[in-house]
């Protein structure tokens, strides 16, 4: 089954916890300096905010799977429908593990389709051993080859993820 996931950029972090903590009726089930995430059941919603953006706002939508055969299914309806899909494949953000793929609905927004693998104690890999910072953020589409059709804001180098 999968989970809708909604990231949102936010300028204070700890009154933004307040207040979908109260929205929601529940705390948090990841909180770093940066970073917030909701895992809720009802309905069934992966909803995250972080500092981490250029401007507040919704950064980008998508499915997080339960498995990876369900990111495989959502992969192939992708380039079956001739989108323009960014297949990610392994990488670390947003404190987690994942596999994923991006693709771009016709007004510019991101859709990141993922299957969260491990949670891990960093934002990302690449930051914790210093590596230098591409062009994206960890969970926008890096410049492996230029990403078609990726939303302006998730390939900002202040864009953040999950």
């Amino acid at each position: 089954m999968k989970r809708f996931h909604v990231h949102v950029h936010v300028d204070d972090l700890a009154k933004s916890v307040a207040f979908y903590s109260t929205l929601f009726a529940a705390a948090p089930t990841r909180e770093e300096g940066d970073y917030a995430k909701w895992m809720l059941d009802d309905p069934r919603l992966n909803f995250a905010i972080s500092t981490r953006g250029a401007k507040p706002g919704v950064d980008h939508l998508g499915f997080q799977t339960d498995d990876a055969q369900e990111l495989a299914e959502l992969k192939a309806r992708a380039e079956a429908a001739d989108m323009a899909l960014f297949d990610e494949g392994a990488t670390s953000c947003c404190y987690a593990q994942s596999e994923k793929h991006w693709v771009t609905d016709p007004q510019g927004i991101a859709w990141e389709h993922f299957h969260t693998l491990a949670n891990i104690p960093v934002f990302s890999e690449r930051e914790a051993t210093n590596e230098p910072a591409s062009s994206s953020a960890c969970c926008a589409p890096t410049p492996r080859g230029k990403p078609i059709g990726i939303a302006v804001t998730a390939a900002k180098p202040s864009s953040s993820c999950c």
